[in-house]
């Protein structure tokens, strides 16, 4: 079944998968249900683990908090599947249907009244790492700062003492990104956000740079061993012969949007974060 959004893109339900996190029951019955919702509609599908991810399946339906939806992206990014989240987690920035309001968000996709938003992601280590959200790089040493030299396109721009650098996409601008004390940028934007983690300086302050530049991080001499984590996923030791270039993905993950209005990135920002809200004392 081919299914047409409001943007004039197609989605195929030929092959459905409902992911959720096998440690969380509460996820496997939500995953079961709509399962039994898709068949009382003749769309059938396929209840997995987000261990058991397939690469025939052509449009994902993730249970779960932003990290779930995530490492869903992630995989299923270079076979250019959408995907729909379902919040059972805390803010769920990705997400765009509550458990509650499972049978509405079906009847969105079957009636077309959805579009589908491509999100940049980011590259480390000649692609053999990506993220949707960020590439954090921090020394080897616990709770020590380190000195960190971020060049961009060969030009050398910083030089930091700090506890660490997030690389951060503008889908990632409203997760660690923003907790450093970053910019929250439109997820749409074509932009990549350098952002120090408590930085040793006054001078030292986030930048947007545009998607297509190539930035590199070096360590001092004396302490070569840095850690690099993928949207705070998977983790990785580089040693000091390590090349760590990190650039704009050749993928990039597709989000299912709902019910437009309401989920518009301003209104969720509202929503989970209570921007631009006056405090009342």
């Amino acid at each position: 079944m081919i299914i047409k959004s409001v943007d004039g893109r197609e989605i195929n339900l030929s092959n459905i998968g409902i992911f959720y996190n096998k440690d969380n029951q509460n996820a496997k019955n939500t995953a079961d249900s709509i399962a039994e919702i898709l068949n009382q509609k003749n769309i059938k599908s396929n209840v997995l683990t987000t261990n058991e991810y397939d690469n025939s399946i052509t449009f994902a339906i993730v249970l779960g908090g932003d990290g779930t939806i995530l490492k869903t992206a992630r995989f299923y990014a270079q076979y250019e599947v959408p995907i729909l989240g379902i919040n059972l987690g805390r803010l769920g920035f990705l997400s765009q249907a509550k458990s509650s309001q499972i049978e509405d968000a079906v009847n969105y996709i079957l009636k077309g009244a959805f579009k589908i938003e491509d999100r940049i992601m980011l590259s480390a280590c000649e692609g053999k790492i990506n993220a949707l959200n960020d590439i954090v790089i921090k020394g080897d040493g616990f709770s020590r700062t380190s000195r960190l030299y971020v060049h961009i396109n060969d030009n050398i721009v910083c030089d930091y003492l700090a506890d660490g650098i997030i690389i951060s996409t503008p889908t990632g601008s409203t997760a660690y990104t923003l907790s450093a004390g970053g910019p929250i940028l439109s997820p749409v934007l074509d932009a990549i956000v350098i952002v120090p983690i408590c930085p040793h300086t006054m001078n030292a302050r986030p930048i947007v740079i545009p998607s297509n530049e190539t930035i590199k991080v070096t360590s001092s001499a004396d302490k070569p061993l840095l850690k690099m984590a993928a949207d705070g996923q998977e983790t990785f030791t580089l040693g000091v012969n390590d090349k760590i270039e990190i650039k704009k993905s050749n993928y990039s993950a597709k989000l299912i949007l709902l019910n437009l209005e309401k989920n518009s990135f301003y209104s969720v920002l509202k929503e989970k974060l209570n921007w631009g809200l006056s405090w009342k004392g």
